[in-house]
């Protein structure tokens, strides 16, 4: 593969805020809970990327109407005297512009806002969303895509793979709680997915992705790499790629999608 076409690209969206209501609820391997959103606020909805996210508003008071920020020239703003609705960033699995559809999947751990909220989510009830803000487009057409990540990466694990053409090779990474929570992941791709089960050690704790990642054979050709978990993990899986790989930095997306120890994390490693 030559290097044309292989330019990543950042891509600006109009931020907008929208309502959307709960259209099926799927549970996954005892790990997730596929959110099925329907409403009209989707007709302009963009999604470029498959590490998308966009930011989901969850009712501080269940017993009051939901109210949104409003979108401004000097960015949101929330309403005087309405409660703050919680906030956390979400990948969209799947949107289906013709059905005026939209895939969310929770992982359910904790007792946050989103876990707390995707456990009991139900047919009917309403949930506001914003964004994606932006996409940050990496081409299909390198010879090879390293994904890797825990759990909380699965859903933009599983879009990539469906979009990579059959002419791609996948290495994937993937850590999960147990066997149990593997999941089905349809791809055209020559891939190879590897499933890192941690039987017992606390998230975050787990050094499995490192030793994976150590020992990765990469395919000949033009590649890209692509990381997301915990802060210090994604981290240190960035320097695996660099310093034991020899991947440019360039060629690598690695982002914290949680930190031990804080709440709301989303943030991209870069130099």
């Amino acid at each position: 593969m030559t290097q044309t076409g292989l330019t990543v690209a950042r891509v600006r969206h109009p931020l907008k805020m929208r309502m959307l209501t709960v259209a099926r609820v799927e549970r996954i391997a005892g790990l997730l809970a596929r959110v099925t959103f329907r409403g009209e606020d989707l007709r302009d909805f963009v999604s470029a990327s498959f590490d998308d996210h966009v930011k989901l508003f969850f009712p501080a008071d269940p017993s009051q109407p939901l109210v949104l920020p409003e979108v401004g020239p000097d960015g949101i703003k929330f309403p005087e005297g309405a409660p703050r609705p919680a906030a956390r960033d979400y990948t969209p699995r799947r949107f289906d512009a013709e059905r005026e559809e939209l895939d969310i999947d929770f992982v359910l751990h904790g007792d946050g806002p989103a876990c707390t909220w995707a456990a009991q989510a139900a047919v009917g009830q309403r949930l506001g969303i914003g964004g994606p803000r932006g996409s940050f487009v990496v081409p299909t057409g390198f010879d090879w895509h390293v994904l890797i990540g825990d759990e909380t990466a699965l859903p933009a694990i599983a879009r990539r793979l469906e979009e990579l053409p059959a002419t791609a090779q996948a290495l994937a990474l993937i850590e999960v709680p147990g066997a149990a929570n593997e999941i089905a992941l349809a791809t055209r791709a020559q891939a190879s997915v590897r499933w890192l089960h941690r039987n017992g050690t606390a998230a975050g704790y787990s050094t499995l992705l490192l030793e994976a990642a150590r020992e990765l054979a990469l395919p000949p050709g033009e590649g890209y790499s692509w990381i997301a978990a915990e802060s210090a993990v994604a981290k240190a899986l960035r320097e695996i790629m660099v310093a034991q790989h020899g991947v440019d930095k360039s060629r690598i997306r690695a982002a914290s999608y949680w930190k031990r120890g804080a709440i709301a994390v989303h943030e991209s490693h870069e130099d």
